[in-house]
């Protein structure tokens, strides 16, 4: 069953990497899917503390290439709640305000310790 949160799901799958502190966990999510929903839907330990809001940061991850380059620029939003994560890098972005497509399957990001 597919579910509507304020994009269109499809049935497309993306396979999703995320590089954590106890190692590589990997994630299967739908297009539409915000690759902070698709981790905590895999048991990847994200506190998302505003629920994909772009509220907080605590969905803070580090997005390898050659993914990064895929993805829209960062919201004004999105550059002020970054501005409070700890260890900001160039390659930093919030997994709520990342929308799963095709062109992202195999995404790899690296969680902050």
């Amino acid at each position: 069953m597919l579910r509507r949160v304020g994009r269109l799901l499809t049935t497309a799958k993306v396979q999703c990497f995320f590089d954590t502190a106890d190692g590589r966990v990997a994630v299967t999510g739908q297009v539409g899917q915000s690759l902070m929903e698709a981790g905590k839907g895999g048991g990847v330990d994200i506190e998302a503390a505003c629920d994909g809001e772009c509220a907080c940061c605590t969905c803070h991850c580090f997005v390898e290439e050659p993914f990064l380059s895929q993805l829209p620029e960062r919201s004004e939003d999105e550059e002020d709640m970054l501005d409070m994560a700890p260890d900001l890098q160039d390659n930093s972005r919030l997994a709520c305000q990342i929308t799963l497509t095709e062109a992202l399957d195999g995404i790899t990001v690296k969680m902050p310790e």
